[in-house]
């Protein structure tokens, strides 16, 4: 039993406290901390009537280093969890040094002023942790986190050799709304407009965005366009896996969806770039993120399911295999369970899984560390029982270009 520290009130950070309350034989004391304590606070509320376990609440503004780190002094935690916005991760790495606490996020670091991320700024850390004895863990997430581990589970089980591997990430929900993301609108929206980007010949390909699509069968959802991007999964799997001839990745787009994307990016909406506006300064995107529906209020008008798998190719026992692991996740049943939709539930429910590994010592280590470089199978067992359960399907072929 251990004492957790959850930072970020989003949808996420509400999934990750419900299922880490549900599970205290693990978890014997939650805090969570965001720079609006109310949003924690109503948090903590839906959780003493889901589970009937009280959570702890504070205010921080995680930018700030030395408050972060009073926090963490005070709380005592042996886990921080780092569910806040990927521009903070570097600022939090830094307080959980400083205090001496082990350290886990769910997305890898980006610069406010340029749509970029890699993990060249974590890996970074790599001696200071390791210097420290304290464990620092990348990516517990879906996309990157769970399609790590199905890879490293394919390569356990499955496959002598993986020559492709696809990720393939399919919404299939629906709010009945014109124009909505289903998390923090400023990271989805550069995400989305960002160039595509995939490994193939020992070299990245890279291409407009959105240029490349076809058409799939996803199981519970039906024939969707998913079209070719980079994610930030597609980094770590090269380094990691460096015998794999090419990494794709695959995400779903409604019509409806894209067109409101190229009017929003055509009249400058998406833009990161700093404008005066009436004699101030402000950030298109910010502004279209203030408009846009609050991701944690989708959860009741969410209807269908997710589809998030991996198809890899390579060998068994001498003989060519294709090999599907995916995850079909509903909606409506995770905000029975939650309070929150399927998109924050499938990023949330990893991420208490991966604090369950290093907070009971399934998973340790010194340094920093990403999915892949560890043992699938307890953090797969975990998923079987915690509302992410998982099927092995055999392909007659792999996913055509």
């Amino acid at each position: 039993m251990s004492r957790v520290l959850v930072i970020g009130a989003g949808g996420v950070g509400s999934v990750a406290v419900h299922k880490m309350a549900m599970n205290k034989d693990i978890f014997s004391h939650i805090t969570l901390a965001s720079r609006t304590k109310s949003k924690c606070d109503a948090i903590a509320e839906s959780v003493k009537q889901r589970t009937g376990v009280t959570i702890d609440t504070a205010a921080i503004d995680a930018d700030d280093v030395a408050a972060t780190t009073a926090l963490i002094q005070s709380v005592k935690p042996a886990l921080v969890v780092n569910l806040a916005l990927p521009y903070q991760d570097l600022a939090i790495m830094d307080a959980c040094l400083a205090a001496g606490v082990n350290y886990l996020d769910t997305a890898n670091y980006e610069p406010r002023d340029e749509a970029k991320f890699e993990y060249s700024w974590q890996w970074a850390y790599q001696e200071r942790f390791k210097e420290a004895g304290l464990m620092a863990l990348l990516g517990s997430g879906f996309d990157p986190g769970v399609t790590s581990v199905f890879t490293t589970y394919t390569k356990k089980h499955l496959l002598d050799r993986i020559d492709t591997l696809d990720i393939l990430d399919c919404n299939g929900g629906d709010t009945g709304l014109p124009f909505a993301t289903n998390f923090n609108p400023e990271i989805n929206l550069r995400e989305v407009t960002a160039p595509s980007r995939h490994w193939e010949n020992s070299q990245w390909v890279e291409g407009p965005a959105l240029s490349h699509k076809q058409v799939f069968d996803f199981e519970g959802v039906g024939p969707k366009n998913m079209y070719l991007m980079y994610h930030e999964e597609l980094e770590s799997l090269v380094k990691f896996y460096p015998e794999i001839k090419r990494i794709r990745f695959w995400m779903t787009f409604g019509d409806s969806y894209l067109k409101h994307l190229e009017v929003l990016g055509n009249v400058g909406m998406t833009s990161i770039e700093p404008m005066m506006f009436q004699g101030r300064e402000i950030i298109p995107m910010e502004l279209l993120k203030a408009l846009l529906p609050e991701p944690s209020s989708l959860g009741p008008l969410t209807k269908g399911k997710t589809n998030i798998g991996t198809i890899a190719t390579g060998e068994k026992d001498g003989k060519a295999r294709t090999v599907y692991v995916k995850n079909i996740c509903d909606h409506e049943e995770a905000y029975a369970e939650t309070g929150n939709q399927a998109v924050s539930y499938t990023t949330g429910v990893p991420a208490m899984i991966g604090a369950a590994m290093l907070l009971t010592g399934k998973w340790s280590g010194a340094g920093v560390f990403n999915m892949e470089q560890l043992d699938p199978d307890p953090f797969m067992d975990m998923l079987n029982t915690q509302g992410l359960p998982w099927t092995v399907e055999d392909l007659d072929a792999p996913l055509a270009f």
